[in-house]
């Protein structure tokens, strides 16, 4: 088996006395969709902004492909191709939608302190960002200001800035969080073609988008792992649920 891009090792993460993430130990294969699923306060976002340097560990490793990122800081994690979609920045509302992409591709090459203008006369910066927005379904919005876009647009939006920094892999929290039936029915497809070209985690509690989009599962209860593998095993693994209790039904109707 081909060594995996991402590989995280008896991670730790603790607040005072609460152990948010618990030695946690998980793989992302090359090319996978991994979706990381768990109740209310299981330490998922927690462990994603681990993952991209935003809270720094006690304890554990990270490794992205042949690098220990575990120290690296969240802007050398962007350069080194890890990209967090809807998180990564705050859309600047009074500026169009190509404008905020083009920042992000210009903050990516590194040339962020040259800032609004030459985003928006360089040819190349404009051309990365109107490819983003083609690729997730917004060209046709690219000189709409962002503050006159939906909810579902605006959600698109972050994604083309995440796209635009070229990512090997995109960590995606809450995709689906504040979408209509529609808009969500729009997001699970745009995922769909999406993970044929870059490697995913996903952090969602849409278990309809996880089971339509996830190769393998991650499930967290109380910063802990309980299961991991395929979502046909994880629908019949008592352990997941027992955690779920009330919300049982959306991990076994699936099945």
């Amino acid at each position: 088996m081909a060594d995996p891009l991402l590989r995280v090792e008896n991670l730790v993460k603790r607040f005072g006395g609460i152990v948010a993430t618990d030695h946690v130990t998980l793989d992302v294969a090359q090319g996978e969709l991994h979706a990381i699923i768990g109740p209310n306060g299981a330490g998922k976002t927690t462990l994603i902004s681990q993952l991209t340097g935003q809270l720094l560990a006690n304890s554990g490793s990270i490794r992205l492909g042949d690098q220990d990122i575990t120290r690296v800081p969240a802007w050398r994690r962007s350069a080194l191709g890890l990209a967090r979609s809807f998180q990564i920045t705050s859309l600047l509302l009074d500026f169009t939608a190509i404008d905020n992409v083009a920042l992000a591709a210009q903050a990516h090459d590194g040339h962020s302190f040259r800032f609004w203008g030459d985003a928006r006369k360089e040819a190349r910066l404009r051309h990365a960002a109107r490819a983003a927005l083609e690729r997730v379904g917004l060209a046709h919005r690219a000189d709409v200001p962002v503050s006159r876009l939906s909810h579902g647009e605006q959600r698109e939006l972050e994604l083309a800035v995440a796209l635009a920094t070229r990512p090997r892999l995109l960590l995606l929290d809450e995709p689906m969080a504040g979408l209509g039936t529609s808009e969500a029915a729009r997001m699970v497809k745009l995922l769909q073609e999406l993970r044929r070209e870059v490697t995913i985690v996903l952090v969602e509690h849409d278990m309809d988008a996880v089971f339509a989009l996830a190769d393998r599962i991650t499930v967290l209860v109380y910063g802990r792992v309980i299961a991991s593998g395929a979502p046909a095993d994880i629908r019949q693994n008592e352990d997941v649920r027992r955690a779920y209790l009330g919300d049982q039904h959306a991990v076994t109707r699936h099945g």
